[in-house]
């Protein structure tokens, strides 16, 4: 299996794994079927949509891969059958969610480098579509958005763009700089998930005396 394969089949994983976990939040908020769908979709597809309107890259990819919405509107409603068991996979998901995280990130770089952007785009590129699905969420949710909190996240996604691009910057073989690029960002978000690891907290008060 090439690269470009492994890339997509660990994209299909993720984009189920973010509809489920976003199913899961539409279930805390009580939506309907309709909502849990169409947040799934949000979750899963939101990240590259904002990422490809922001570069002017037409069509999106569920328009081009319209698969891609009855895989994560299914992958959504399905977790409404054995949403009483998903406690138990929690581990599980965070996992995938963490792979998600360095595999949108490493997409996105790789589709902004495509268009000729400058490095400093090509990293954000990479967040956004890491990073952007799960505020979406958040913000349909009525929830401050996982990306604005102290937990490292968007800190992963940048880190494992930076690593990404640098090593294609330096000449360095495509595959290893990849695979290194995303275990170091995995190893990031699973290191700072056991042992809390966070950025800085801004914490203001406005005294009225």
């Amino acid at each position: 299996m090439n690269s470009a394969e492994l890339i997509h089949v660990l994209y299909l994983i993720a984009i189920v794994a973010e509809a489920m976990t976003a199913a899961l939040a539409a279930g805390r908020r009580q939506m309907d079927w309709f909502g849990v769908a169409l947040l799934g979709c949000v979750t899963a597809l939101g990240g590259g949509s904002v990422r490809d309107v922001l570069l002017g890259r037409h069509p999106l990819s569920w328009i081009e891969n319209p698969s891609y919405l009855l895989i994560t509107s299914g992958a959504a409603l399905a977790t409404i059958l054995i949403a009483r068991h998903m406690r138990h996979l929690r581990r599980l998901f965070l996992f995938l969610d963490a792979v998600g995280l360095v595999v949108f990130t490493i997409i996105g770089c790789n589709i902004a480098s495509g268009l000729d952007m400058p490095l400093i785009i090509v990293i954000a590129s990479g967040m956004i579509t890491g990073c952007v699905g799960g505020v979406l969420r958040d913000i349909l949710c009525a929830d401050v958005p996982l990306l604005f909190r102290a937990e490292l996240y968007a800190t992963v996604s940048i880190v494992t763009g930076a690593l990404y691009v640098g090593g294609q910057w330096w000449g360095l073989p495509h595959q290893p700089v990849m695979m290194a690029a995303m275990l170091t960002g995995l190893a990031l978000r699973l290191l700072a998930l056991r042992f809390g690891w966070s950025m800085p907290k801004f914490t203001y008060t406005e005294s009225l005396h």
